[in-house]
C-alpha cells in the first residue's frame, strides 16, 4: 500500500508541473527575408503559415550608420508593436498589407508582445567604382533584435532574453553629382562653387590668393582639407543660384535637405586639394583636383576616389 501511495504522489507532482505554463513554443524566422508593406509602416516575415511582424514608424530607421555599441533602441508599446501569428494554411503579404488585408486563411493563434526593447543596428551599403576607388551609398541595412521580449500567448506568457528578428534593408537615391566641372568664384566672397539644379559643391579655402595665384605652375599647389580649407556638398529642394548665397538674408526656399562635409586631410595621404595653373589666352586656367577625399554626414561617409576633378576656374 505504501508503494502505491508513493507512486500516486509522484504522478501528482509530475502532473502539477506540466500545467501548460512551462511549455515553450519555438518560433524561428532566421532564414526568412524581411519585407515592408508599401502602404503602411509594417515590416514582416512570412514562413509558410506563420507570420512575424513589427509595426513601427519608418522614421525610426534613420539614413545613417549607428556607432559600435550604440544601437537605436525603442520600447515595445502601442507605437512599436511586435506580433506573431499562425494561420490554418500558407499566407502571403496580402494577409498583412493593404487597407483591407485578406481574412483567409483563418487565423489559428496570435501572440502579442507586451514588453521588451527593439534594438536596431544600422550599416551603410556602398557601391565601389573599381577604376577610381570611389564609393557611393546605395542603402542601409538594419539588423533588428528584440531584447527581453515577452509574448502574451492564449494560455501563457513566453519570454526571450534575446530574439533576433534579422535584417531589414532599404535603398536610398544616390547623389547625382551632376556637375559640369566649370566652377566659378562667388560674386560676394572667395568661395568657389559648382552648381547643378539643387546640388552645390563648395570649396572655401583660407588663402585663396596663394592657391589660385595668376602664375603658371611647374608643380601643383596643394592644400589640406581642414577647418580653414573646407569642402562641402549640399543638396537643396530646388534650383540654386549664386544669388542665394550672396543674399543678405538666406531665402526660406529652397531648403537644405542634405549636407556632406569633407573630413580633414592627412599630409601626403588623403584630403588633398591640388591646383594646376596654365594660361588661357590672356587669362589663367586653374584645374582643381581632389585627392582621396571623403565626405561625411553624421556617421555615414563615402569616398570621391583617388582623383576627383572638382573643376576648372578661369581668372585674369
Amino acid at each position: 500500500m505504501k508503494r502505491i501511495l508513493c507512486i500516486l504522489t509522484l504522478l501528482l507532482i509530475i502532473t502539477a508541473c506540466d500545467d501548460g505554463n512551462l511549455t515553450v513554443d519555438v518560433i524561428d524566422f532566421t532564414d526568412v527575408a524581411a519585407q515592408k508593406c508599401s502602404d503602411k509602416d509594417v515590416i514582416y516575415k512570412i514562413k509558410d503559415a506563420e507570420m512575424l511582424f513589427i509595426e513601427i514608424p519608418s522614421t525610426t530607421f534613420t539614413s545613417d550608420v549607428t556607432l559600435a555599441g550604440t544601437p537605436i533602441e525603442v520600447p515595445i508599446n502601442s507605437t512599436n508593436k511586435v506580433t506573431y501569428r499562425k494561420y490554418a494554411s500558407t499566407v502571403t503579404a496580402n494577409n498583412i498589407c493593404g487597407s483591407a488585408p485578406d481574412v483567409t486563411p483563418n487565423l489559428v493563434e496570435q501572440w502579442n508582445a507586451t514588453s521588451g526593447t527593439i534594438q536596431i543596428t544600422s550599416t551603410a551599403v556602398k557601391s565601389t567604382n573599381t577604376t577610381d576607388n570611389s564609393t557611393r551609398i546605395t542603402g542601409y541595412t538594419y539588423n533588428i533584435v528584440f531584447k527581453n521580449i515577452s509574448f502574451q500567448k492564449p494560455t501563457a506568457l513566453q519570454t526571450y532574453t534575446t530574439f533576433p528578428f534579422g535584417n531589414y534593408a532599404t535603398t536610398v537615391s544616390q547623389l547625382a553629382f551632376g556637375f559640369n566641372h566649370e566652377v566659378d568664384k562667388s560674386a560676394c566672397n572667395n568661395k568657389i562653387y559648382d552648381f547643378s539644379g539643387g546640388e552645390v559643391f563648395t570649396l572655401d579655402v583660407e588663402d585663396y590668393t596663394t592657391l589660385f595665384a595668376s602664375e603658371v605652375t611647374t608643380t601643383p599647389r596643394t592644400a589640406l582639407i581642414s577647418t580653414t580649407n573646407k569642402l562641402s556638398y549640399r543638396l537643396y529642394s530646388g534650383t540654386i543660384t549664386d544669388a542665394y548665397f550672396c543674399a543678405t538674408t538666406i531665402p526660406s526656399s529652397p531648403t537644405l535637405t542634405q549636407q556632406w562635409n569633407a573630413i580633414d586631410g592627412i599630409e601626403a595621404t588623403s584630403g588633398i586639394i591640388e591646383v594646376t595653373t596654365t594660361t588661357l589666352g590672356s587669362q589663367h586656367l586653374h584645374t582643381i583636383r581632389l585627392k582621396k577625399v571623403t565626405l561625411k554626414k553624421g556617421n555615414s561617409d563615402f569616398s570621391l576616389g583617388d582623383d576627383y576633378l572638382f573643376g576648372t576656374l578661369i581668372t585674369n
